[in-house]
Protein backbone atom coordinates (compact mmCIF):
# COMPACT_ATOMS: atom_id res chain seq x y z
CA UNK A 1 0.00 0.00 0.00
CA UNK A 2 1.29 3.44 -0.90
CA UNK A 3 1.66 6.17 1.68
CA UNK A 4 -0.51 9.28 1.31
CA UNK A 5 2.53 11.56 1.15
CA UNK A 6 3.93 9.57 -1.80
CA UNK A 7 0.60 9.65 -3.63
CA UNK A 8 0.20 13.37 -2.90
CA UNK A 9 3.70 14.12 -4.18
CA UNK A 10 2.97 12.29 -7.41
CA UNK A 11 -0.41 13.99 -7.89
CA UNK A 12 1.03 17.45 -7.28
CA UNK A 13 3.39 17.02 -10.23
CA UNK A 14 0.32 17.74 -12.37
CA UNK A 15 0.06 21.54 -12.68
CA UNK A 16 -3.75 21.62 -12.64
CA UNK A 17 -3.95 19.36 -9.61
CA UNK A 18 -1.35 21.49 -7.82
CA UNK A 19 -3.33 24.68 -8.56
CA UNK A 20 -6.57 23.18 -7.22
CA UNK A 21 -4.79 21.82 -4.17
CA UNK A 22 -3.35 25.25 -3.40
CA UNK A 23 -6.77 26.86 -3.88
CA UNK A 24 -8.48 24.42 -1.49
CA UNK A 25 -5.67 24.20 1.06
CA UNK A 26 -7.03 26.86 3.48
CA UNK A 27 -10.44 25.16 3.60
CA UNK A 28 -8.96 21.75 4.39
CA UNK A 29 -6.55 23.24 6.90
CA UNK A 30 -9.53 24.72 8.76
CA UNK A 31 -11.38 21.39 8.62
CA UNK A 32 -8.30 19.60 9.97
CA UNK A 33 -7.99 22.09 12.84
CA UNK A 34 -11.67 21.70 13.76
CA UNK A 35 -11.40 17.91 13.82
CA UNK A 36 -8.18 18.02 15.85
CA UNK A 37 -9.76 20.37 18.41
CA UNK A 38 -12.83 18.15 18.75
CA UNK A 39 -10.82 14.94 19.10
CA UNK A 40 -8.35 16.54 21.52
CA UNK A 41 -11.26 17.39 23.81
CA UNK A 42 -12.70 13.88 23.49
CA UNK A 43 -15.96 15.12 21.95
CA UNK A 44 -18.09 13.42 19.33
CA UNK A 45 -19.83 15.20 16.47
CA UNK A 46 -23.12 14.50 18.25
CA UNK A 47 -21.92 16.13 21.48
CA UNK A 48 -20.80 19.25 19.62
CA UNK A 49 -24.10 19.39 17.76
CA UNK A 50 -26.08 19.09 21.00
CA UNK A 51 -24.13 21.96 22.55
CA UNK A 52 -24.88 24.05 19.45
CA UNK A 53 -28.55 23.00 19.23
CA UNK A 54 -28.02 21.65 15.73
CA UNK A 55 -27.82 18.23 14.09
CA UNK A 56 -24.84 15.89 14.05
CA UNK A 57 -25.13 15.78 10.27
CA UNK A 58 -24.31 19.51 10.13
CA UNK A 59 -21.04 18.88 11.92
CA UNK A 60 -20.32 15.88 9.69
CA UNK A 61 -20.87 17.95 6.54
CA UNK A 62 -18.43 20.59 7.75
CA UNK A 63 -15.81 18.02 8.73
CA UNK A 64 -16.14 16.28 5.37
CA UNK A 65 -15.80 19.52 3.40
CA UNK A 66 -19.33 19.30 1.99
CA UNK A 67 -20.57 22.47 3.71
CA UNK A 68 -19.51 26.09 3.56
CA UNK A 69 -20.16 27.30 7.12
CA UNK A 70 -20.60 30.93 8.09
CA UNK A 71 -18.21 32.63 10.47
CA UNK A 72 -21.05 32.72 13.00
CA UNK A 73 -21.46 28.93 12.76
CA UNK A 74 -17.70 28.41 13.16
CA UNK A 75 -17.72 30.67 16.22
CA UNK A 76 -20.53 28.60 17.76
CA UNK A 77 -18.72 25.40 16.91
CA UNK A 78 -15.44 26.48 18.47
CA UNK A 79 -17.26 27.80 21.54
CA UNK A 80 -18.96 24.40 21.93
CA UNK A 81 -15.45 22.93 22.05
CA UNK A 82 -14.28 25.48 24.63
CA UNK A 83 -12.02 26.86 21.95
CA UNK A 84 -11.73 30.11 20.03
CA UNK A 85 -11.92 30.93 16.35
CA UNK A 86 -8.99 33.03 15.14
CA UNK A 87 -8.91 34.34 11.57
CA UNK A 88 -5.75 35.77 10.01
CA UNK A 89 -4.97 37.53 6.78
CA UNK A 90 -1.35 37.31 5.66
Amino acid sequence: MEKWEDVKKELLKNKKVAQEYKKLEPRYQLISELIKARVKRGLTQKEIAEKMHTKQSSIARIESGEANPTIEFLEKMTKAMDSKLVIQVK
